[in-house]
């Protein structure tokens, strides 16, 4: 559990979250791509909640890309980052992120990956711009089975990295 505020934690979902995240998603269909709620409940290990004023008011997930054979370039894709309309602006997006950073670094990725339509805010993070190309792996396991956009490659999204130091043996 982490305090933003006085009043505003960040902690682990439950499964009792599932459809409060479900519902935080749906609401910003331009900035985030919808997920089904048995996927939600799937990866709510993977889940982290921001929740203010006695409600949820953010999510943010990350998913571990798959490599064919020995994982010698691992990824961790950050998505379903959320705020709630009525507490934009006030830090808990990034609050957010640094949380999902913080948490999936304990991993060891070579590399942390967001698909995103607000490439400005992941810049602050770090995060640069990278051709979509580089990520066929996210392709094939996220963009394939996308139903707002016909192709990976058509869609508005842009691909970024956050390159990780490895850890030393």
């Amino acid at each position: 559990m982490m305090k933003v505020s006085a009043a505003t934690i960040i902690r682990n979902a439950g499964f009792e979250d599932a459809g409060a995240i479900y519902t935080l998603i749906k609401n910003h269909p331009r900035e985030v791509i919808p997920r089904a709620v048995s996927d939600i409940v799937q990866n709510i290990d993977r889940f982290l909640v921001c929740v203010a004023q006695g409600r949820m008011v953010g999510t943010a997930a990350w998913q571990i890309l798959p490599e064919i054979g020995r994982a010698t370039h691992p990824s961790i894709e950050i998505k379903s980052v959320t705020v709630a309309s009525g507490f934009q602006g006030q830090g808990i997006g990034t609050a957010m992120i640094k949380a999902v950073i913080r948490r999936v670094k304990v991993y060891h990725p070579a590399q942390i990956v967001v698909l995103t339509f607000s490439p400005d805010y992941f810049r602050r993070f770090g995060f640069r711009e990278v051709p979509k190309e580089t990520l066929m792996h996210k392709l094939y396991m996220g963009c394939i089975n996308c139903t707002k956009y016909d192709s990976p490659f058509t869609c508005p999204e842009v691909a970024m990295t956050l390159a990780v130091k490895a850890r030393r043996q």
